[in-house]
């Protein structure tokens, strides 16, 4: 009776490590630094290509630095027009955070008119903390991995290795119980 209380304890125990593990993971997001500026005059699409090379999620954050300027969160049409009349947000402290809390677009203009007809404006996509795959799944492959493995896929294989290394001793006396 004493052993099954033993296995029930260490069971539940791995399981609140192993949550906790992965929840710390999953809430960390990344902070993309924008540097705030008017673009040159051959730079119009400057912001558009910075953010295609992006993938931001929720959780994540944009920090802009940029001096005598504001940052303004706006919606679709005001993004296209610089229009700056109905602004969701908005700062001017010269080094502003935006959390990205939800999935979807977000719009973000110069206070300035004339820098958003330049190009000081970035639209960007969020995607879902875990993306919902809408594709059919692809083949997979059995070629080995190409790169190492990062430090957030380390820390997402941690919880298993410690319910593996718990589970074992735990088979191993209910196996000998039957």
């Amino acid at each position: 009776m004493a052993s099954i209380k033993f296995i029930t304890i260490c069971f539940v125990t791995a399981l609140f490590i192993s949550l906790t593990i992965s929840s710390v993971d999953a809430a960390s997001g990344e902070e993309f630094k924008v540097g705030w500026r008017q673009p040159g005059v051959n730079e119009t699409d400057l912001y558009h290509h910075w953010a295609l090379k992006k993938k931001f999620h929720v959780g994540d954050s944009l920090r802009f630095e940029y001096k005598n300027d504001s940052v303004i969160v706006v919606d679709k049409w005001e993004f296209y027009h610089c229009n700056r009349t109905h602004p969701t947000w908005g700062a001017k402290d010269g080094n502003t955070t935006v959390n990205l809390n939800r999935a979807g677009p977000f719009y973000f203009v110069s206070g300035d008119p004339e820098h958003c007809k330049n190009g000081q404006r970035l639209a960007i996509e969020v995607l879902p903390l875990y993306p919902i795959s809408q594709s059919p799944p692809q083949p997979i492959s059995m070629a080995p991995a190409p790169s190492p493995l990062s430090s957030s896929a380390l820390v997402s294989t941690i919880p298993l290795t410690f319910i593996s290394v718990l589970i074992s001793p735990i088979v191993a006396v209910l196996g000998g119980l039957a």
